[in-house]
């Protein structure tokens, strides 16, 4: 959704402009962290626009933020300036939207904007964490190392991700292959060989006549039942759409045996490899722990971290309120008490984030490799029975046949 906005900078100007956001909080935020201040705040629509659509279906890949951030920290680092490498980077873009926004990103700057609130009016591109960092780096004077660091920052996501997807995807093909087979077999091919066994008047054996049942219940009744799952889905996921039902469905997640610890784990060490990302640019700790609650994709956890910072703010430090959340493992909070002893918690954290990444990809390794065996043996017992059906009813009909 896109928000027009009149807001003052802060040496008082006043300007205009848009930013995309989902709701008006958020682009009000997005507004605060980028300096300005909001005076006039609405919505915009647009019927058709063709720039809209092309930017709705043309996404914005991690690799290409990776691969524009590592271009950039080169060319400053060459000594060239920040308009003159952006419009060289905007000429090597191939995705449309992405060299739209990097034109606009250098018109801001031209009119007179910093680098990072030039990035927060553009967070489809640039989350907020990525625009946070950049200006701890513009106000260090080490922008090339920010740049680099959030590279590889999004470059291990991305990584993490291609992993466990990779590790997914042979059984989900293989789940959805079973299924169309059985489909194929119970609406196709065994009607025919029960139409024709019932045209000899032959008594059809137990497994037969449970299948025939499954079959002719499925035909008088199977398009309720897809209906009714596929209302039932949609009210779940609107549900789940609401504050409320966000928080159960996460805590349920949390719940599960197995997946339950690696969700766990995949956020914990995601939120500590930001932490200490967000501490070596040089963010203060109560802003390092604001921006990565945002980045949370767990509701549960989420809390338990706003928590954490509302007491980090009262002064009880981060150890004490980590040993207190039941999301946050005894290991996290431990480590980083060493780490607020020592003087050296942003090491302590990358550390903790190593860690719980390696249980973490060893947990889903086992996972996939405990799923693949059920699911062979739950597909081997459905066609087992389906093909005794069938040839149960195909001896059964000869031998009435030859009594």
């Amino acid at each position: 959704m896109d928000f027009a906005y009149i807001a003052y900078t802060e040496d008082k100007k006043l300007v205009k402009g848009r930013v995309s956001a989902i709701t008006e909080e958020e682009a009000t935020d997005l507004l605060s962290y980028g300096g300005y201040r909001v005076v006039s705040l609405k919505t915009t629509f647009h019927l058709l626009n063709k720039e809209k659509l092309l930017a709705r279906f043309s996404q914005i890949k991690p690799a290409e933020i990776v691969m524009f951030s590592r271009q950039l920290a080169l060319l400053l680092e060459s000594g060239t300036d920040i308009v003159t490498s952006l419009d060289l980077l905007q000429g090597q873009i191939t995705n449309q939207t992405m060299r739209k926004i990097v034109g606009e990103v250098a018109a801001d700057i031209r009119g007179g904007t910093s680098l990072s609130k030039a990035f927060i009016k553009h967070p489809r591109a640039f989350p907020q964490m990525y625009s946070q960092a950049i200006a701890a780096g513009e106000q260090g004077g080490n922008l090339e190392v920010v740049l680099r660091q959030m590279a590889d920052y999004v470059e291990r996501e991305v990584v993490t991700q291609k992993r466990i997807k990779g590790a997914l995807t042979y059984p989900l093909i293989v789940v959805f292959v079973a299924i169309a087979v059985i489909v194929v077999m119970v609406t196709k091919v065994f009607p025919t060989f029960v139409g024709l066994y019932s045209q000899f008047g032959a008594e059809m054996p137990l497994p037969t006549r449970i299948l025939m049942g499954i079959t002719d219940w499925s035909n008088h009744y199977g398009l309720y039942l897809l209906l009714g799952l596929l209302i039932a889905v949609a009210a779940a996921y609107i549900y789940i759409r609401t504050p409320q039902g966000r928080y159960r469905w996460d805590t349920t997640m949390l719940g599960l045996p197995v997946f339950g610890r690696i969700v766990q784990l995949s956020e914990l060490s995601r939120c500590c490899r930001t932490m200490s990302l967000l501490i070596k640019v040089g963010l203060p700790l109560p802003e390092v722990l604001a921006v990565t609650i945002r980045s949370i994709g767990n509701k549960a956890i989420e809390e338990s971290m706003t928590r954490i910072e509302q007491k980090l703010v009262r002064g009880e430090g981060l150890c004490q309120p980590m040993a207190k959340e039941k999301f946050i493992l005894p290991l996290m909070a431990q480590m980083v008490g060493v780490g607020e002893e020592t003087g050296n918690l942003e090491n302590t954290l990358n550390t903790v984030a190593e860690s719980l990444e390696a249980e973490a990809n060893d947990k889903t390794n086992a996972a996939v490799a405990l799923i693949q065996p059920v699911l062979t043996i739950i597909i081997g017992l459905v066609v087992g029975f389906l093909v005794l059906a069938m040839f149960s009813a195909m001896y059964s009909v000869y031998n009435q046949l030859n009594l």
